[in-house]
């Protein structure tokens, strides 16, 4: 069996030290106690009771015997030394001459439990577990290597060679995956499996299979796009296996078998097994009947917009067209007006006084063009949408039969009228009177009910379909067959999940069980916030109050640029000179050398698939993606690794979300070990912030923005950042969403070791929930506030009296309002951080409309609390004011460097798919944080350098350093891809001496 996932790093350090033992590792395994102690002094000789020492020790810490036991750390022996009182540490070279180790070593296994790995019960257990983790996750075979490693030594088993337990790792997952496929397989009927494998057939006048038709998805946002759409999903239900059950599976293997099938061609797939081939056809169309419905949705979505957009548009500029006429008619009325509110004219004579002014005919005229152009104050173009009816017709229908739409109570209303709409479908001459008018706006009904009683048709339709996709948005109405439009609030822990989790969940985030000691703790909160700050106040020069301004509480004035030290200044531009100058792909092989990054891209299916130069293929893909150059610039036909069959192997088989993800966490955790990431900041502290990218292709997934795109479309590549300036996380949003619904994803998903306590962001991120649910959480949130001064500041007590401030707190919190929602709260907040839903697609749910959920006002209403205290400390603490400032700093300086590298096509993102949005946009953010990365480890050594030649440097001066800097990179060009030097033996390059590079100047 092959055992090539073994890393070099693992090889190394399997049943050997790999380095000195930590003092935490040498308490934990080599510290002797007094049953230990009194077996070693039996041994006759200073040599051997260090010798038997360091194998007790040894086979503690490893899980093995050492050939030769003397070759362990000297730290080792040093600690078990002085443990035994033995200062002649030298004699233990004399325990590795004679042949009492060997009976030493069947001592300990006999005294100490340890036991052979050929033991049948342990043999057993070791394979019952690894088929049980093999079966349930799909861990790769190195981290399964690792585990069983670490499960050996725990039960004391000897670890066997690293190939025996290497192949039985790879045989034990062939054999799970061989079982999971023939379990899949034997759910069809044989007219299923027909159905499925007809699906790799191309038909003699196509020259593409149905699998590679269905694959593809929609791109235009049309109604014959919508309606192609849905006969895809069609296509996939007449498969017939919709309802073949798979929850017995675990999910994530049925989601590797599906992502497996998209990647591959129809080719690799025919040349499958057969239980192999089926279920992978089985995953595919299960997975891929969700996900066609979701792109329905997301077409339906856009469409909608579409249609009322252009329809309001077309409303705006007929206004203006006939505005003259308003105004000309207006004039005439206001004259008329004029004769009637004139006290001094009697009104038996008014009626002649009027037509002597304005002719009957002209006024006549005057009322009857102010009835047809006038337009109520709810008026929102209700009667140009309604002349979309037609174009809305052809695939409205088409939706209502093929979508079931399901609904919360909230949502039944438009249930009943969707029902309605389908009864009557193909019908003419009917009768609408039965038609169900609830939760109709007052504009809409203008529209609908005529005033002899009768319902206009088309008004309700188009009615309709507007509050279908309010509902959608707002998961009043989902589709249970679909992942991103399906009701969140099934996802929510379950009653009998959360009464169990509900005290443990609360001890560990320091919340009360009860509401009102909850609301106790906040208005403690508050309150102290604002005798702060008014004890602050006489000191506090930035604020001007102004107590009887409606409109602005107070201005808070601008932060004043910070000056720099000329030692900071000497400093920057010392480090800037000795920084080596180096190509991109450089800087990704070296890091790869320092980090092992690229071994975290494991093959879609094949995990332990390698290629010769790998490496080398996976840094030409970052690059290409990365610079946005495609393939071309890093093409080298005569080198295998740079071939294109090769690179385009490796993009479709290896760099996807999850191993970009992995990568990035690598990355990220070992910047935290650099010294100088320290003086940044601890890891604890983060910035979210977009950046926008025009995408100039058709595709669904991106929106508009006259702001940024122009009259194009875009997605925003949301970004999280570390006060080490490190990017751990991240989202591909099609067009700007508001910020408000995805900031806690990058805080409860990122999969690094970094703890963040903190967020700051823009404006735009900051509503009432979410500060709501950041508090719930346990989280800070401190966002940058344009115009604190226009907020809205709220107290608990009315009765308090804050002095100057009183003025500000007009606003009273109502308690009550969360404290009888305080247990669906808390289950809530329990189901954010256990994962079970996603904090973006429960925001849309609870607050994504200006009729938020009960649930939503509840949360909103706490979040009054918190987001209140925080302002109260953002206009009393300047420090803290700065502090953020100079985070979103770090974030924009962030962008800007990807800014840089993303040069290529007009640093537009040309892909139509959400896939390879978030692939290349991963890649990009992968990228810069090697640049980062590579900049930290090198302004590292500059600063060891600095000090050895004397240079006296300053603390803070290091805390305002940036890795940033990016004039010492070349992006442009050709790319070369040969690492030589001191960086191919995974150490650093010399440093550049600006002393000499003046000379050479001179």
């Amino acid at each position: 069996m092959p055992v090539e996932f073994l890393s070099d790093e693992q090889l190394k350090s399997y049943g050997c030290f790999s380095g000195d033992p930590s003092e935490e590792q040498l308490a934990g395994y080599f510290y002797l106690d007094d049953t230990d102690l009194a077996l070693i002094r039996k041994r006759r000789g200073d040599h051997n009771r260090l010798g038997f020492a360091a194998q007790l020790g040894t086979v503690r810490f490893l899980g093995t015997f050492l050939s030769d036991p003397t070759a362990i750390p000297e730290n080792v022996t040093v600690y078990v030394g002085r443990q035994l009182s033995i200062d002649n540490l030298s004699a233990l070279n004399r325990y590795g001459i004679g042949e009492t180790r060997w009976d030493h070593t069947d001592e300990i296994k006999k005294r100490y439990g340890y036991k052979d790995f050929t033991d049948r019960v342990e043999s057993f257990s070791l394979v019952r577990w690894l088929y049980n983790r093999c079966t349930l996750s799909n861990e790769r075979p190195s981290v399964l290597f690792d585990l069983a490693t670490a499960r050996l030594v725990e039960r004391k088993v000897l670890l066997p060679g690293a190939t025996v337990l290497a192949r039985l790792v790879a045989r034990i997952r062939d054999r799970a995956a061989k079982n999971l496929w023939s379990s899949l397989s034997e759910l069809t009927t044989p007219l299923q499996n027909h159905r499925l494998e007809g699906l790799l057939d191309v038909a003699e006048e196509d020259r593409q299979s149905h699998f590679d038709r269905l694959r593809r998805d929609p791109v235009r946002i049309s109604g014959p796009a919508l309606v192609e759409a849905l006969k895809r999903v069609e296509e996939i239900r007449s498969l017939g296996v919709s309802h073949v059950d798979l929850s017995p599976f675990p999910q994530g293997r049925i989601n590797i078998l599906a992502r497996y099938a998209a990647k591959s061609s129809a080719y690799t797939i025919r040349r499958m097994p057969d239980s192999r081939r089926i279920a992978t056809l089985l995953a595919f169309a299960k997975h891929f009947e969700l996900t066609a419905m979701d792109n329905v949705l997301d077409v339906l979505d856009a469409l909608i917009d579409k249609f009322f957009k252009d329809a309001r548009a077309e409303g705006k500029k007929n206004r203006m067209r006939t505005l003259r006429d308003l105004d000309h008619a207006a004039l005439d009325l206001r004259k008329a007006c004029e004769i009637i509110l004139d006290d001094t004219l009697s009104p038996e004579h008014l009626r002649e006084l009027i037509f002597k002014s304005i002719p009957r005919v002209c006024l006549q005229e005057a009322t009857m063009r102010v009835g047809e152009l006038a337009r109520p104050a709810d008026d929102n173009y209700e009667e140009e949408i309604t002349e979309r009816y037609r174009a809305v017709q052809r695939f409205f229908p088409k939706v209502l039969q093929t979508v079931e739409f399901s609904g919360t109570p909230a949502g039944q209303s438009v249930l009943q009228a969707l029902e309605f709409l389908i009864s009557i479908e193909g019908k003419r001459n009917l009768d609408m009177t039965s038609a169900p008018l609830a939760g109709i706006s007052k504009a809409w009904k203008r529209r609908i009910l005529w005033q002899n009683g009768y319902i206009d048709r088309q008004s309700y339709t188009l009615c309709t379909l507007e509050r279908l996709q309010t509902a959608l948005r707002r998961r009043d109405i989902f589709v249970s067959a679909s992942t991103k439009w399906t009701d969140p609030r099934e996802k929510l822990l379950s009653p009998e999940q959360w009464k169990t989790l509900k005290p443990r969940f609360c001890r560990s985030l320091g919340h009360p069980e009860s509401g009102e000691k909850a609301a106790q703790v906040l208005s403690e909160g508050l309150d102290r916030a604002y005798r702060e700050t008014l004890a602050g106040l006489d000191t506090n020069t930035a604020i001007l109050l102004y107590p009887t301004n409606k409109n602005r509480n107070f201005t808070l004035s601008s932060l004043d640029q910070l000056e720099e030290p000329e030692s900071l200044v000497r400093l920057r531009s010392e480090v800037a000179s000795r920084l080596p100058r180096v190509d991109l792909p450089e800087v990704l092989l070296e890091i790869h050398t320092l980090t092992r990054f690229a071994d975290e891209f494991t093959h879609v299916s094949e995990e332990n698939a390698r290629a010769e130069g790998l490496v080398i293929s996976l840094c030409a893909a970052l690059v290409a993606q990365a610079c946005n150059t495609g393939l071309e610039p890093v093409l080298d036909s005569s080198f295998l690794p740079l071939t294109r069959h090769r690179l385009s192997w490796t993009m479709q088989n290896y760099l996807r979300a999850e191993t970009l993800t992995r990568a990035n966490a690598r990355l990220v955790d070992i910047q935290t070990n650099v010294p100088l990431a320290g003086f940044w900041g601890g890891g604890e502290v983060a910035s979210a912030d977009g950046m926008r990218f025009v995408v100039p292709v058709q595709t669904i997934h991106a929106g508009a923005n006259k702001k940024y795109f122009g009259n194009k479309r875009g997605v925003t590549y949301y970004n999280f950042t570390s006060d080490q300036f490190a990017g751990f996380h991240h989202i591909v949003i099609p067009g700007t969403l508001r910020d408000s619904m995805y900031i806690l994803e990058g805080l409860l998903e990122h999969e690094t070791s970094l703890k963040i306590s903190e967020i700051m962001s823009d404006t735009a991120g900051a509503s009432e929930i979410v500060f709501g649910l950041f508090w719930l959480l346990g989280y800070q949130f401190s966002p940058r506030l344009a115009d604190v001064g226009s907020a809205r500041f709220w107290r608990c007590d009315p009765q308090s009296d804050y002095g100057e401030l009183n003025s500000l707190s007009k606003n009273c919190v109502k308690p009550e309002r969360f404290i009888r929602h305080w247990n669906d709260i808390l289950r809530t907040d329990a189901s954010l951080k256990t994962g079970t839903v996603g904090a973006s697609e429960l925001i849309r749910s609870l607050f994504n409309s200006k009729r938020p959920t009960a649930l939503g006002k509840a949360i909103a209403e706490l979040g009054r609390i918190p987001k209140t205290t925080y302002m109260l400390n953002f206009i009393n603490d300047e420090a803290y004011r700065r502090r953020i400032l100079t985070q979103l700093n770090r974030g924009e300086g962030r962008n800007g460097l990807g800014r840089e590298v993303y040069h290529g096509q007009k640093g537009e993102l040309r892909q139509r798919y959400r896939e390879g949005q978030e692939d290349q946009l991963g890649a990009l953010g992968l990228v810069m944080n090697a640049l980062v990365l590579w900049n930290t480890i090198y302004m590292q050594a500059v600063l060891d350098q600095m000090e050895e030649e004397g240079y006296d440097i300053l603390p803070e001066d290091k805390a305002r350093l940036s890795p940033l800097a990016h004039a010492h990179f070349n992006f442009l060009g050709r790319y070369s891809f040969h690492l030589e030097g001191p960086p191919a033996e995974g150490k650093l390059r010399p440093l550049r001496n600006p002393r000499e590079q003046m000379l050479l100047a001179a």
